[in-house]
């Protein structure tokens, strides 16, 4: 399926119009089964969503919180309290600003030692909560998403072993120009969501965008996802815009 796709005149809007969408999306699943599960991304674009999202009205007062479940989709190998920990930005961007309850935050055990051994809990718990049928896959709601500079998203980077683990739900990824391991949903989860949602903002993103959207499938992993049953949308402000070609449509 072809992606929509909204252009925003600057990052602000783009964070409004970010918020707009997840208030919708978690007001239709609360209604049909009282619960929304979405997957974070870390990142500075959407840290901007969830700092709109506990400081400003309607979303701080009106968005369903306990029954908003939150999950990531993927982390650093860092403990929470790290300044490179996703976990950590959300909590002083989001969670410490707006009552959630606890039992709501599924976070990554990124302060593990062993980073196989958090893969597979944080699958487990996966499991425990979802309770998928044999053989499925959990359904995120929603799953927001990044752009990085080298075309990754979550930390599937170009070339690291994760782009192949099909069999799994988390998947312990090396990513060689870091030296570093980090924790990531694999491609089957993300493109088993119900809606995905790619924030990109800045013009230091505009070519890699191009890229990605434009060019031949399969170069880069962000061109991999793609929702086997679900609706998948790119919010970009106009920097990040600046070299599409003009035949997309501006929202």
């Amino acid at each position: 399926m072809n992606p929509q796709i909204k252009i925003l005149g600057n990052a602000n809007e783009l964070a409004r119009a970010a918020a707009i969408e997840l208030a919708r999306v978690a007001t239709e699943a609360v209604k049909a089964r009282s619960l929304f599960t979405l997957a974070l991304s870390g990142g500075s674009t959407p840290e901007a969503l969830y700092s709109l999202l506990a400081s400003e009205e309607p979303w701080r007062s009106e968005l369903p919180w306990h029954q908003m479940h939150f999950f990531w989709g993927d982390e650093r190998h860092v403990p929470p309290d790290h300044p490179d920990s996703n976990y950590g930005m959300v909590e002083a961007a989001l969670f410490s600003r707006v009552a959630i309850p606890p039992a709501n935050l599924h976070r990554i055990r990124g302060e593990e030692s062993d980073p196989q051994t958090a893969a597979e809990e944080y699958e487990q718990a996966l499991k425990e909560f979802f309770h998928p049928l044999e053989n499925q896959l959990p359904r995120f709601d929603l799953v927001l998403l990044g752009l990085g500079d080298d075309g990754h998203t979550a930390s599937l980077f170009p070339g690291s072993a994760a782009l192949g683990a099909n069999e799994r739900w988390v998947a312990a990824n090396w990513i060689e120009k870091f030296k570093a391991w980090r924790l990531t949903l694999t491609l089957p989860v993300l493109n088993h969501a119900a809606h995905i949602m790619f924030l990109v903002s800045g013009q230091k993103k505009a070519d890699i965008l191009r890229a990605v959207l434009e060019e031949p499938r399969g170069v880069y992993p962000a061109q991999l996802i793609q929702p086997t049953n679900g609706e998948l949308l790119w919010m970009i402000d106009s920097d990040a815009a600046a070299a599409l070609s003009r035949t997309r449509t501006v929202g």
